[in-house]
């Protein structure tokens, strides 16, 4: 149920994100979602791909700096005020969320979240309690 995400340093310059896919796609690695938070002459490449360990692996070897986060993927239900619905959630569990983003995929026909919370366990045990569905780590990343 937690997924393993990859945070990479990335120079806002022409060419750097394509060395980063180049490195991934030359170990055969595929890319489920993926966001960019850019300030300035920076940005922080933020993804989900199918063999974390492998892509960071990789990475590091090409001396690209890099981490390893966990984070949840939340299914929430195709309808207006469902993304309202969850975070109402998070509130009443006064859960504090860092960041999110959306999945590229669906589960179940649903959309998926990605979420990062400062205290994971309780963001997972007030989800469940909620009956939010985590999607599971096998539908996203491969052994």
């Amino acid at each position: 149920m937690i997924l393993t995400q990859l945070s990479i340093f990335l120079e806002n310059k022409p060419g750097r994100l394509q060395h980063i896919l180049q490195v991934l796609a030359d170990n055969t690695i595929n890319i489920q979602t993926l966001t960019i938070a850019e300030v300035n002459d920076f940005g922080i490449l933020r993804l989900l791909v199918d063999k974390p360990e492998e892509a960071f692996a990789a990475l590091r070897k090409e001396q690209i700096t890099c981490s390893k986060t966990d984070v949840l993927a939340v299914v929430i239900e195709d309808r207006p005020g469902a993304l309202h619905h969850l975070i109402d959630a998070f509130s009443r569990h006064q859960i504090n969320i860092e960041y999110v983003y959306a999945f590229m995929g669906r589960h179940e026909s649903k959309p998926v979240m990605i979420f990062r919370f400062d205290n994971l366990a309780t963001a997972m045990d007030a989800l469940q309690s909620e009956g939010y569905t985590l999607m599971p780590r096998a539908v996203i990343q491969a052994e």
